[in-house]
């Protein structure tokens, strides 16, 4: 018998799990960097609808406690707007559901809430937006939209569903911030309500 003739030598015990380990390691990285940018330009979105960020004078500050319906303030919530905010909210489920695989499902949930609230009280801060509770709820279920779409893609795709979620999440971001990119260099724009300095008294 020829020795050594067509013979694989199988890689050692040590080293699988450390090359393991290390591409779990470069595809937790990728996540966080592409969840880092995807929150950066969610937030530009909400609080300034891309525009040049600014600080209000005052006259937005006040908030909507009641959801959907119009105020005295305030007109009924747009339905294009809510949707908007569903579809911008949910890859916030499905990035936490991958970074926090082991999280309960109310405690994801918290997390998304408690994020938009801390946009909306930073609106009611800042005065460029008032404090919708419409928005809060919305987010909510945005987020929690995503989670339950990472549970059925994890169902129908098991022990490949992060490295296929990572690839959909790294798609998704970059035609974003292209989409953004887009839209900030066209001459359209969205104007969002600002405060409007009136001085009384004055004549022409």
């Amino acid at each position: 018998m020829t020795a050594g003739a067509g013979l694989r030598i199988p890689p050692s015990t040590h080293e699988q799990p450390a090359a393991l380990h290390s591409s779990r390691v470069r595809g937790r990285g990728v996540l966080v960097a592409l969840f880092v940018a995807y929150l950066a330009l969610l937030t530009w979105i909400v609080l300034w609808k891309l525009q040049v960020p600014y600080v209000g004078e005052g006259a937005l500050r006040h908030i909507k406690l009641v959801p959907f319906v119009p105020t005295a303030e305030d007109g009924a919530s747009d339905p294009l707007e809510v949707v908007a905010n569903v579809v911008l909210f949910l890859p916030f489920g499905v990035y936490l559901g991958l970074l926090a695989p082991f999280w309960p499902w109310w405690k994801l949930a918290g997390v998304v809430a408690g994020s938009s609230l801390a946009l909306e009280v930073t609106q009611w801060l800042l005065s460029v937006g008032s404090c919708d509770i419409t928005d809060l709820v919305v987010n909510t279920a945005g987020g929690l939209a995503g989670l339950g779409l990472l549970v059925l893609t994890r169902h129908r795709l098991r022990h490949r569903t992060g490295t296929v979620m990572t690839r959909v999440c790294s798609i998704g971001t970059v035609i974003f911030l292209l989409a953004a990119g887009i839209f900030i260099a066209s001459p359209v724009h969205y104007a969002p309500m600002r405060d409007v300095d009136v001085r009384l008294g004055s004549t022409p």
